[in-house]
């Protein structure tokens, strides 16, 4: 009976150790304030602590390829991870689609343009000068607006007015700001506490663009598995699923 207790302690402080190890999580910027959200609720229930680097999904892929110290890698898309676990170095077990994305039309609010009405003309009106999106050459959603341009016939006509932000959150900075006067960004950036009162919206639909399928795993060389693990188990748990869905995303179904 000692021994078994002993065991037992032994595992609990394990488990315990595991889940208030310290991990840094890579993470795509259309997540900014959902997974700080996350963040913190985790770190409450587990007194571990998550820090959160954001930034494109193309550029947080090459760091990653770079030898990046990240722990676990939340993406945008599903390409990059999978390109990853096919080098070997994130673990494909744990490569999951935990949300899908999706893209608006957004104005700030001192903009006389209604999203609603207008909805892709919008992008043709004269006061319209420049339209912002994430830089398609390494950030998903900048893809998912080259494409959905091309779907509604606008791309050659607006190319000339087109900004692109470093990643989706830039991008969404250059709208509010006054930079530009439209922007095709990320919806869990238009309800955001940063955005949802400075402008309107209009969101496009599904069919205009490729599925923003989100994917995250966990990577090969992280020192810290079980507690990227326990903090990856959270956000696809049923309380994180309603959080990311209170940030406009959709979680598939079984997440």
């Amino acid at each position: 009976m000692r021994t078994i207790l002993l065991l037992l302690l032994i595992t609990m402080v394990l488990c315990s150790a595991a889940h208030t190890q310290d991990i840094t999580v890579a993470a795509a910027s259309d997540l900014n304030y959902a997974l700080k959200d996350l963040a913190a609720r985790f770190e409450k229930k587990t007194g571990g602590k998550v820090t959160l680097s954001f930034g494109s999904s193309g550029n947080l892929y090459s760091q990653i390829q770079g030898g990046a110290p990240y722990d676990l890698f939340f993406s945008a898309d599903v390409a990059y991870p999978q390109k990853l676990a096919v080098a070997g170095l994130v673990e494909s077990s744990s490569l999951r689609t935990y949300a899908i994305g999706h893209l608006v039309l957004w104005v700030p609010n001192g903009s006389s343009l209604d999203p609603q009405r207008l909805e892709m003309n919008l992008l043709l009106q004269p006061s319209v000068q420049h339209i912002a999106i994430a830089n398609p050459q390494h950030a998903p959603y900048g893809r998912a607006a080259m494409a959905a341009l091309e779907h509604f016939g606008l791309k050659d006509k607006v190319a000339s007015k087109l900004v692109f932000g470093e990643n989706i959150s830039q991008a969404a900075q250059f709208v509010q700001s006054g930079n530009a006067q439209a922007g095709l960004i990320a919806l869990s950036l238009a309800v955001s506490p940063a955005m949802k009162d400075s402008g309107r919206y209009w969101e496009l639909p599904a069919d205009s663009y490729p599925e923003l399928q989100q994917g995250v795993a966990v990577l090969s060389a992280s020192k810290h598995k079980p507690a990227a693990k326990a903090f990856l188990d959270y956000v696809l748990s049923a309380e994180g699923a309603t959080v990311l869905e209170q940030y406009g995303f959709r979680v598939p179904p079984g997440k």
